[in-house]
């Protein structure tokens, strides 16, 4: 999606609740609230929800992007806020009426601009209106808008990796009329610029002027009966499902970026990114540290003290046994090679297993007695001598 006209007339930090000077992590927030609030998913058959969706998701995908939210700024301090005025019969009472991706030459490639904004910032505005070729040239292709979505995994598919189904909403070719803008699909050539979507004019010194033609808006053709759907735009917002595949050992919180998966682009124009926020479920027994998996394992005392095998469990797999040496303290970690979560490489990380010393609540009598014999046996120690004669060397 370009930056046109109205985009910049609309105040994207208003629609997202936002300030100007909002931080990315205050525009992913408030953006994720509303996207929420206002899903189609949680609104059917509310036109109001879905038309205050788009308009979350289009605010969102400028704001979102650093160099698009540059440029965005920019342009609405550069042209007054939005307001292109350009005197009596440019474009009637509202000024010139056009799509400024092709004024800025963003959409080349898909540019450095991110989803179809501009190439290269304003720096590019007006050196993209000399020497623009003349009537021969046609307008050039626009890269589609980048889409984000969210998916929630539980632990073990966040490990695992996993392929989920996203329904997503984002700017299309117009079904009703084919993209043409016209209702019998039957669009004429612009007379005025004829179809190259751009008038030239003569600015002197030797060079000349190319402005986008206020008559076709940009586009090289005009819609003879105009498309009810599209209002002759040519472009309508589209929701699919599409079934994508997470990656093994996916982090809470991280952002996943599938190359021309986003929507698709304009006059031949590659189509835009998908990027998914994934979010992770916790596990009632495992937890995470970077490819490695952890786990806490009680064991008795005389297993710390005297020693011996414990069982520990493994996700998704059979237990392993690990030998428990002699004299383990409490909170001691050991390590189960290669049973931790999937890496890039195909290998696998480690379970990290942390011995917690279990304390019995009620002891019986014999064990109370023997309890009672090993405390009178190791009277004459005490484990808290270093720490006292620590602390007053301190």
């Amino acid at each position: 999606m370009s930056l046109s006209r109205d985009l910049l007339e609309k105040d994207l930090y208003k629609v997202l609740g936002v300030p100007k000077d909002a931080t990315e992590a205050e525009i992913k927030k408030a953006y994720r609230k509303l996207a929420r609030e206002y899903h189609p998913d949680a609104n059917k058959g509310d036109a109001r929800a879905e038309e205050r969706f788009k308009e979350i998701s289009e605010a969102n995908d400028v704001l979102a992007d650093s160099k698009r939210r540059k440029e965005y700024d920019e342009a609405r301090a550069l042209f007054g806020n939005g307001g292109f005025r350009a005197g009596p019969g440019a474009g009637g009472p509202g000024g010139f009426n056009f799509d400024l991706g092709d004024l800025f030459g963003g959409a080349q490639g898909g540019g450095a601009g991110g989803a179809g904004g501009f190439g290269g910032g304003l720096g590019d505005v007006f050196g993209g209106l000399f020497n623009r070729g003349g009537p021969g040239t046609r307008t050039q292709p626009r890269r589609g808008q980048d889409i984000e979505s969210e998916v929630t995994l539980s632990f073990t598919e966040a490990v695992d990796g996993a392929t989920v189904p996203l329904r997503m909403s984002s700017s299309a070719a117009c079904k009703a009329c084919s993209g043409t803008g016209d209702r019998n699909g039957t669009p004429r050539v612009c007379p005025t610029c004829v179809g190259t979507g751009q008038v030239s004019r003569g600015g002197g010194g030797g060079f000349s002027l190319t402005d986008p033609c206020v008559d076709c808006r940009g586009r090289g053709l005009i819609a003879q009966d105009p498309c009810e759907v599209c209002k002759g735009s040519g472009r309508a917002t589209s929701s699919r499902t599409m079934q994508v595949r997470i990656p093994a050992g996916v982090a809470d919180g991280q952002r996943i970026r599938l190359r021309g998966k986003g929507a698709p682009g304009e006059r031949g124009g590659p189509n835009g990114d998908l990027y998914v926020v994934v979010n992770v479920d916790s596990h009632p027994v495992f937890g995470r540290k970077g490819d490695n998996l952890t786990v806490t394992v009680p064991v008795t005392y005389p297993e710390a003290a005297l020693g011996g095998e414990v069982k520990v469990p493994t996700l998704g797999g059979p237990p392993v046994t690990l030998k428990l040496p002699a004299g383990t303290p409490n909170g001691r970690t050991m390590r189960a090679r290669g049973k931790g979560a999937l890496r890039k490489d195909g290998t696998r990380g480690d379970l990290l297993v942390t011995v917690e010393v279990a304390v019995p609540k009620d002891l019986g009598g014999k064990a109370k007695e023997a309890l009672e014999a090993f405390a009178e046996a190791t009277a004459g120690e005490d484990p808290r001598a270093e720490l006292f004669q620590a602390a007053k060397g301190a």
